[in-house]
């Protein structure tokens, strides 16, 4: 397992030195905020979202490698899911970082990566705070969102 965490790490820090689908979104007609006062975490979720459907989605911010990089991978994976299926993997992510067993685990799911997260109590809401931010961007919600709430 030893391999296969190094790999999961070192998927993480390519995530966060070159995340995916950042910056600002040109035409966004849903944005929400998040931060994590424990670790410094800013989060700005764009989404252009029509139809039920997440047409693509954009975020910005600053943070630790594991929030910047769970952000880059769930801009990835929603891109294209309906809110339900966007839903759907908030709670697979909630899972896999705060109780999934190994075992639960595919290797080829994307997710996968964050599986370690779950070993690190404070890293849980570094990594969960882009999700709440899409979540409530997906509720059309405009307050702030806070892992002091969560």
């Amino acid at each position: 397992m030893s391999e296969l965490s190094d790999l999961y790490q070192e998927v993480i820090l390519d995530h966060s030195r070159k995340p995916h689908n950042f910056g600002a979104l040109p035409g966004a007609n849903r944005k929400a905020e998040g931060y994590n006062p424990l670790c410094g975490d800013q989060v700005t979720i764009f989404l252009d979202f029509e139809n039920n459907k997440i047409r693509d989605i954009h975020f910005e911010g600053k943070g630790c490698a594991i929030s910047k990089s769970s952000a880059s991978v769930m801009t990835d994976i929603v891109k294209g899911k309906t809110k339900e299926e966007a839903a759907a993997l908030f709670d697979k992510f909630r899972h896999l970082v705060t109780d999934a067993k190994p075992e639960e685990l595919e290797e080829t799911d994307k997710l996968a990566v964050f599986s370690g997260v779950s070993q690190f109590p404070t890293r849980v809401k570094c990594a969960i705070l882009p999700w709440h931010t899409l979540r409530s961007a997906l509720e059309d919600k405009h307050d702030k969102i806070t892992t002091e709430s969560l």
